[in-house]
């Protein structure tokens, strides 16, 4: 540090204008290409990394692993950085490992702009350069530079320009008179696809490439194809790999030239052309592709029914059938089918919202509604107004209006009761995932609109089947109980697990409203207060019927005016203000970070385990079966034992780098769980889906964290 300090003090002494700051294996130092510059000139300044021998850093793109260089400014009033400008970079193999790197030494140059209203004299420019430095191993470093710069009438060099620009000749130049083109190669499979890329050349290179710029959606494999191409020309194959989405109809990097030890880049932005690969049919496939997904959904969905969100729901259809066990088969049977409709209307809904999504560009997700906390507010409303029909405050009639609906629809045992009851059970099924439900989902949601909306029909009917089989076989019926008195009383037992799922809807507002979610209470008070007169004095009282009614709309109409929209403000929820850091339900017993691509990274780096936990906090499952796992002592004392990195995406907020991060391993929602090896070059494990107890999921991290730490380093 004294060392530091004297060559600190000795430079601002001799009136050095850069001030060099090492950190582990690399050095750091800004440099400038004048002392002196006219104001509204642009000077290209440089960040010179130097690194010991064999150690390198990484390109803007750093390939299968690794963190590209970044730079934080700090520039006087009147100075404007622009983007970095990336050399040339080396491609580090193995091929299933690919890095795109700087070894030795590299200067990142960067343009700064200067104001025309700029006064004469010394402005001093700062930065933080961030970077991550690899050998055998990796570590992150970080350095603060800074260089004085004069605004003056004349221009004077400094002695580092003769670096800066033997470093702007190292800039890939423009591919545009090169001629280049890229088509698709005919046949393709779900996700693989081989690229031809094309370009004139009067050179005799020994090698050619291409380095991709970095993509969420696709990744172009490290591999590399010479092929047979017309005198002036350089023809390759390269392959590409889609994770989600749509084939990318551009491609854009570097077109590389290597002569001996000299290597040229162009930069490269051009049209793919022909039409974007459509996926391959794969219905005469069977047990495989398509068949295989349609199968995941249907039991998928059929698990849905022993998930947590939906058991209020199966009780309503259990009342349902024992008060329709004496009824005509045909009846029961016509019940049962529309229960089913109502089911697949809803998954239809589903579908169509996915397209919309997906239409206006962005990520869809399962469960992307739950986002939406204008969606909560009425769901919450909705299922206390069911509750409160299942305890009797008001009854259920077909001339009902306002009160009436929600609550009536819910417990009927008419056609419109079994319907809604389908509806509601979608509703209630979206926050859970079940076993080999994600998977279905994953591949749906890459897809064109017909499968994506086979898919979800699919998950429908799984989710409804039991329900239609019971209802087409009378006889199994006469297990039920007889109907009887008991069942006014199972009714009322069972609008107490309705009461439960309207809590836990009301806990989800607190992400969106913080301490004003309260208000929501006061709300549903006022709710159930118009319930109750509605209830006592219009539906089963005998005079002044309608002054109950107008009692009932005037306690709705203040209860809405003065807690809902006045004080709730639920049209106006609260900006994120979590931090990036923040981590409102991350499990007990071990420290937990947020998760970002960086850290990981940088845990690996350490050479230590990483494990991901993709969580909401309106995920049931995710709070009732992993979160109950990771806290569980033998898992807590195995992290403990790893020094392991605990991370946790939370996508409570639906937010889209978790969303990308989702869709990069096949998967459409929470809950996920990754455990990533300490050896970089090992993949990541990747978790089957829970079932909805805390009891069975514990073993299985245990097991994958085991794997991890038997992952040779």
């Amino acid at each position: 540090m004294r060392f530091m300090l004297s060559i600190l003090l000795a430079g601002i002494f001799l009136g050095q204008t850069t001030t060099a700051v090492p950190a582990a294996h690399t050095q750091v130092r800004l440099l400038l290409p004048v002392e002196t510059a006219r104001p509204g000139s642009t000077v290209v300044a440089g960040i010179h990394l130097k690194m010991d021998a064999d150690w390198h850093t990484y390109w803007k793109n750093s390939g299968a692993s690794g963190i590209p260089t970044t730079i934080q400014w700090e520039l006087p009033a009147g100075l404007t950085a622009g983007e970095i400008q990336w050399p040339v970079p080396e491609k580090l193999p193995p091929e299933e490992l690919t890095t795109y790197v700087y070894e030795n030494e590299v200067v990142l140059l960067v343009p700064l702009t200067l104001g025309t209203d700029l006064k004469p004299g010394p402005l001093v420019l700062k930065a933080t350069v961030a970077w991550l430095e690899c050998k055998e191993k990796c570590l992150p470093g970080s350095a603060a530079v800074s260089a004085k710069l004069n605004i003056g009438a004349e221009t004077k060099p400094t002695t580092d320009a003769a670096l800066i620009q033997a470093w702007q000749h190292k800039l890939p130049g423009s591919a545009a008179g090169l001629s280049p083109r890229a088509e698709w190669e005919p046949g393709a499979t779900s996700d693989e696809r081989g690229l031809i890329l094309e370009w004139n050349s009067t050179n005799t290179a020994s090698t050619v490439d291409f380095f991709p710029e970095a993509s969420e959606t696709f990744e172009v494999q490290a591999g590399v194809q010479r092929l047979a191409a017309a005198a002036g020309k350089i023809r390759l194959r390269k392959l590409v790999k889609k994770f989600q989405g749509e084939w990318p109809a551009e491609i854009s990097g570097l077109l590389i030239e290597r002569m001996g030890a000299e290597s040229s880049g162009h930069n490269l932005k051009v049209p793919i052309a022909g039409s974007p690969p459509t996926q391959p049919e794969t219905s005469a496939l069977p047990g495989q592709g398509l068949w295989k997904m349609l199968l995941y959904a249907f039991i998928g969905g059929a698990i849905l029914n022993v998930m947590p969100c939906v058991l209020p729901v199966i009780a309503l259809k259990i009342l349902g059938f024992v008060s329709e066990s004496k009824s005509e088969p045909r009846h029961v049977r016509k019940l049962g089918l529309l229960y089913a409709l109502g089911v697949l209307v809803s998954f239809l809904a589903l579908a169509a919202l996915v397209l919309a999504v997906k239409a206006a560009g962005h990520q869809a997700g399962w469960g992307m509604q739950f986002s939406n906390p204008q969606f909560i507010v009425g769901l919450t409303t909705v299922v206390t107004l069911v509750a409160l029909n299942l305890f009797g405050v008001f009854e259920v009639n077909l001339s009902g209006r306002l009160l009436g609906t929600a609550g009536n629809l819910a417990s009927k045992q008419g056609g419109a009761g079994a319907f809604f009851n389908g509806v509601l059970a979608t509703v209630l099924a979206t926050p859970c995932t079940a076993p080999i439900l994600g998977t279905a989902l994953g591949f749906a949601f890459t897809q064109r609109a017909p499968v994506v909306v086979l898919i979800f029909a699919t998950v429908g009917a799984g989710l409804a089947a039991p329900y239609v089989i019971l209802s087409w076989q009378p006889g199994w019926l006469k297990f039920l109980p007889k109907p009887g008195a008991w069942m006014e009383q199972f009714k009322i037992a069972m609008g107490f697990p309705m009461l439960a799922t309207a809590l836990w809807l009301f806990s989800l507002t607190t992400i969106y409203y913080g301490e004003r979610s309260w208000w929501l209470a006061v709300f549903l008070v006022f709710v159930s207060a118009a319930a109750w007169v509605f209830g006592g004095f219009v539906q089963r009282g005998s005079r002044r019927r309608g002054l109950a009614l107008g009692m009932t709309l005037l306690v709705l109409t203040a209860g809405y005016v003065w807690a809902l929209d006045g004080q709730l403000r639920w049209r106006s929820p609260l900006q994120d203000a979590s931090s990036e850091g923040s981590l409102p339900h991350a499990p007990e017993g071990y420290v937990w970070h947020a998760w970002s691509a960086e850290a990981v990274a940088q845990g690996r780096a350490e050479g230590r385990p990483v494990v991901v936990d993709f969580t909401a906090k309106w995920c049931l499952t995710c709070n009732i079966s992993v979160a109950p796992a990771f806290e569980t002592k033998p898992v807590i004392e195995k992290l403990k034992q790893l020094k392991a990195v605990a991370l946790l995406a939370d996508y409570t907020r639906y937010p889209p780098k978790i969303t990308e991060e989702l869709a990069r391993f096949d998967r459409t929602g929470v809950p996920l769980v990754l455990v990533y090896p300490s050896d970089p070059s090992k993949p990541p494990i990747v978790l089957s889906e829970p079932l909805p107890y805390p009891a069975p999921y514990a073993p299985t991290l245990l097991e994958a964290l085991d794997r991890a730490a038997r992952e040779p380093n």
